[in-house]
């Protein structure tokens, strides 16, 4: 309804009732007369249905027009907000636990299994550990050049690296150094050679790549089987797994628990100086009890020295490998091993700590 009706003025004049038929006998009738004199005719408070829209039915009124509607309210009073019910305090929510980051139940039971082929074959038969390396470089090879070509175009030919690198630690395992390094330089051939049988293109950086792929993975491996050459060489490549991964879970562990200073934050922003104090704390710990109790004619003052450069060379080759995945723009290099990603997210740091530990043994206790 339009705002004009709320208290609106009665209209002056009155357009008269309707016909009625002949006008009675009498005086002549005088319809301006009647028009000044008659009264106003007694207008229901409730008009009749369609008398609404009729305006010769009754005249404007002031006030509302039906009685159970409510008189408008002046404009210039706000209108009140009905009141809300009280909402009920909610209760703080509680602090967010941190997170691990992976699924630790299949971390845990990967790293089991693979604990206990490891100690089967090291210390049953020496030549099915050689074995156990050869696979592992095999799969890592697959994995990081499997990676290359999808992320950055690069064709690192794979046969080859494979056939070389598995050369390479039986080479190692039984001539020594000397096959390891012939064995390195045969493989470094064979990459050139193979990648010759496709176009010219690209042949700069894969073969570049092929021989970089040869050195990171087999030739690094090889260390291991050079340890396990010697008369104790069970207990030094088992101190070698040991402190490893005692630096890596000291690291992960005091880091998630304590971290705030970030390490490297530009190459992997999850690792922080206080995991590396920790790595350092837990290797020279576990150092000095594997180098007293585990390696012949060991003492507990090169455990501490033999764990302080295991927690740097791990840390750096985990921090090298975190370096190319993040190249790569990947966060783990395979999906082989539930919870810890593939091969090569496990050998990050094994690989470039096992050169240290065989020279550091090696000049502790000899090579017998």
């Amino acid at each position: 309804m339009n705002d004009s009706f709320w208290g609106a003025q009665p209209t002056a004049g009155y357009w008269g009732p309707p016909d009625q038929g002949p006008a009675p006998a009498g005086p002549a009738y005088d319809g301006h007369e009647a028009q000044q004199t008659r009264p106003m005719p007694i207008v229901p408070d409730v008009p009749a249905a369609g008398d609404q829209d009729d305006d010769r039915g009754a005249a404007r009124l002031s006030g509302p027009l039906f009685r159970d509607e409510k008189p408008q309210e002046p404009m210039d009073t706000p209108p009140q907000a009905s009141p809300q019910p009280a909402e009920p305090p909610q209760s703080p929510q509680p602090p967010q636990k941190k997170s691990a980051g992976r699924d630790l139940g299949a971390a845990i039971g990967v790293g089991v299994a693979l604990g206990a082929v490891i100690i089967a074959s090291l210390f049953i038969w020496k030549p099915a550990f050689v074995g156990v390396i050869a696979v592992a470089v095999v799969v890592g090879l697959w994995e990081l050049t499997s990676r290359l070509e999808e992320r950055k175009g690069i064709k690192a030919p794979l046969v080859p690296l494979a056939v070389g690198g598995a050369a390479m630690v039986v080479a190692g395992y039984v001539r020594g150094a000397e096959g390891a390094w012939v064995a390195m330089a045969l493989t470094a051939l064979a990459v050139l050679v193979w990648r010759m049988i496709e176009p010219p293109e690209g042949y700069l950086k894969d073969v570049t790549a092929g021989v970089f792929a040869a050195f990171y993975v087999p030739f690094l491996a090889t260390f291991v089987a050079l340890m396990l050459t010697a008369d104790d060489g069970p207990e030094r490549v088992l101190t070698f797994l040991l402190l490893t991964v005692v630096s890596d879970t000291g690291a992960y562990a005091i880091g998630w628990r304590f971290g705030k200073h970030k390490l490297a934050p530009r190459i992997s922003p999850g690792k922080t100086r206080e995991g590396l104090v920790g790595a350092v704390t837990f290797a020279m710990a576990a150092g000095a009890l594997c180098m007293q109790f585990l390696i012949d004619d060991g003492t507990w003052w090169q455990g501490l020295l033999l764990g302080l450069a295991v927690a740097a060379s791990a840390t750096l080759g985990d921090l090298g490998e975190s370096m190319i995945k993040r190249d790569l723009g990947i966060k783990d290099m395979g999906t082989l091993l539930p919870g810890h990603g593939g091969i090569m997210d496990r050998l990050d740091s094994l690989l470039p700590t096992a050169p240290v530990v065989w020279l550091l043994l090696v000049i502790f206790v000899g090579t017998a």
